[in-house]
């Protein structure tokens, strides 16, 4: 049993009665070393709009919690707000913001990052934004990185009201918390390790962009653009074929990059023609003592997959002797293999696995395994990320709520087969962009490191 002997004073003081905020892992001594409560070194805090986002663009990019990723605000997939140029004004994010997610399931609640881009844009109404003071005590790349680490999560855990399926922390909570002054010249080397991230992770997605424009150059995509008419005509022939009678299948900019595919000089093939093996998503199951560690769907960002479970010591298991069956090593991710998202709302998410560590299959995750005398594997996996692909898993999925992939529709994707010089020169970059990807996420982590070890020494003065 866990449990805490409170003063009344305590009590009254933090004005909560329940007992997750009293929870011994909590439990910070802040009379080591010198810490302020966060008020005292903001200019401002501040919640964002609430408001309705377009996919049009029109109006200002709004980022919102998904925008937030290793620390820093991302512009992949960022949604837009029609707003007037005065209320832009109030909420035009600056360099070096740092945005808060203040509302969402436990999971994600505290989730920060750094606003480093150079794009004209506001932020939504679920983050807060805060700015450090001008020439003041705490440097603005510092605050974001306490806040990621884990003196500054745990007190983000201390704080937060739970609900059934919803947490949050709010403002004046935020500013309750407290954060270590430490020496400005320590801030400077905890800024630089953030700029540094920032700028791999910049270089990995310029390599990842190139990869991008290699493909779509070559099968005369570079220029293409969504048709946004809202019916199509077919024939009652391709009705049958198709055995569906949704509008949404036979939309024209499905026919459109189906016809580029099928019309490619280098020709193109059936995904099931050029894979040796592809698992119906299925998983083993979980060992309480287990070795071997499971890749779940979560994993898988738009353009990346986030290494971080590898080093996560409470993500589930499946026991090494498990694979010692000969027909369950079905289940066992090998490096090269694509992960392909097959439910939810990131369905078509799909990469490369590029480390060496063996890792096991989690639910709705199909392994597609590429027959290397066929085609290049990691030239493969970009290719079913990309347009290319993305828009073939949006025709055939199935379901409302929860859209989804039959494995037997997947087989049947149709893949360009590019030259072998290409394909080498588009893995080249994805592997380079992963690398840069790796790098900065280092980076990243070694700030977060070096903070909590100077906090720990009680040396913070």
């Amino acid at each position: 049993m866990a449990y805490s002997i409170i003063q009344k004073s305590q009590l009254e003081g933090a004005l909560r009665l329940d007992a997750e905020y009293y929870q011994p892992e909590y439990f910070i001594d802040f009379t080591k070393g010198n810490w302020k409560p966060i008020s005292e070194i903001l200019k401002k805090c501040q919640y964002g709009l609430s408001l309705d986002m377009n996919d049009e663009k029109k109006g200002y990019p709004m980022f919102k919690m998904n925008n937030i990723d290793d620390a820093f605000l991302f512009n992949d997939r960022v949604r837009f707000a029609d707003i007037s140029d005065k209320i832009f004004d109030n909420f035009k994010l600056e360099k070096n913001d740092v945005l808060f997610n203040r509302v969402n399931s436990e999971e994600f609640v505290g989730r920060t990052g750094i606003f480093k881009l150079d794009i004209k844009s506001t932020f939504a109404s679920y983050l807060i934004r805060l700015q450090t003071k001008e020439y003041g005590e705490i440097l603005p790349d510092y605050l974001n990185i306490f806040l990621n680490s884990k003196y500054g999560l745990r007190q983000i855990k201390k704080f937060l009201r739970r609900a059934v399926n919803q947490a949050n922390v709010n403002a004046e909570e935020l500013k309750q918390m407290k954060i270590a002054i430490l020496p400005m010249n320590v801030q400077k080397k905890i800024e630089k390790l953030s700029n540094d991230s920032w700028e791999s992770f910049q270089r990995s997605e310029k390599l990842y962009q190139q990869a991008e424009s290699f493909l779509l150059e070559e099968l005369g995509l570079k220029d293409f653009e969504t048709d946004k008419s809202l019916f199509s005509v077919v024939n009652l022939s391709e009705v049958k074929n198709a055995n569906r009678i949704d509008a949404e299948y036979f939309h024209s900019k499905y026919k459109y990059i189906i016809k580029k595919i099928e019309n490619y000089k280098n020709g193109w093939d059936f995904l099931e023609n050029i894979t040796s093996f592809i698992n119906n998503g299925n998983q083993p199951p979980y060992s309480v003592d287990g070795k071997i560690k499971f890749f779940s769907q979560k994993w898988i960002k738009d353009k990346v997959i986030d290494y971080s479970f590898l080093t996560d010591p409470d993500e589930p298991r499946v026991s090494k002797e498990f694979f010692n069956d000969e027909k369950n090593k079905i289940y066992l991710i090998r490096k090269y293999d694509i992960l392909y998202y097959s439910v939810g709302a990131n369905l078509g998410f799909c990469h490369n696995y590029l480390e060496e560590e063996n890792i096991a299959i989690g639910s709705f995750i199909n392994l597609i395994r590429a027959d290397k005398n066929k085609i290049n594997p990691v030239y493969l996996g970009f290719a079913l990320n990309s347009s290319v692909g993305r828009m073939q898993a949006e025709m055939n999925k199935s379901g409302l709520a929860q859209p989804y992939i039959y494995a037997k529709n997947l087989r049947k994707f149709k893949v360009p087969i590019l030259s072998k010089e290409i394909q080498q020169k588009i893995s080249d970059l994805v592997i380079k962009s992963h690398e840069a990807r790796k790098k900065a996420k280092e980076l990243s982590d070694e700030a977060k490191k070096k903070v909590e070890e100077i906090i720990e020494k009680g040396d913070n003065n």
